[in-house]
């Protein structure tokens, strides 16, 4: 039986994990020192900069880990740290649409430096936006899931 490229492709890129086809755990952990790099280095996102700690060590460390579980890799904030509640962990913080849109750009920028396939980076940043819409409790956000589930996280 026949099946073209194109399908094959497509059959591909659904059965494999973003971690996967991001490329594994280094390219991973490329994304996240980026994202950090750029949240130091550009006063524009100076807002959500201050809300992290001076030393970023171990956010980075945090991030990484909740992001190779929720992109279909090793569960390894779970296994470390449990259920994240990613939420619930952030409710101190006052997050809007403002917060959200500098660490999306910080995210988008880190992207940008990976050399990995423009499906994959748009995958990626489908997932990235989808956790950051979830953090969102102030401007009338509080309520909502904004449309992520955290049953992704293995």
């Amino acid at each position: 039986m026949y099946v073209p490229i194109s399908l094959l492709k497509i059959i591909m890129n659904t059965t494999k994990t973003i971690y996967t086809r991001l490329g594994g755990e280094q390219v991973l952990r490329d994304f996240v020192e980026n994202l950090y790099f750029f949240m130091d280095h550009f006063p524009a996102v100076e807002r959500i900069r201050s809300m992290h700690p001076r030393d970023l060590t171990d956010t980075s460390q945090h991030l990484f880990m909740f992001l190779s579980g929720m992109l279909g890799g090793p569960p390894l904030y779970v296994e470390k740290f449990g259920q994240p509640f990613l939420r619930q962990k952030h409710m101190h913080l006052s997050i809007g649409n403002k917060e959200r849109d500098q660490w999306l750009f910080c995210a988008e920028n880190a992207a940008n430096q990976l050399k990995i396939d423009g499906s994959v980076r748009q995958d990626l940043m489908t997932e990235i936006t989808r956790m950051a819409n979830h953090l969102r409790n102030k401007d009338g956000m509080l309520s909502s899931t904004n449309g992520w589930k955290s049953a992704s996280l293995h």
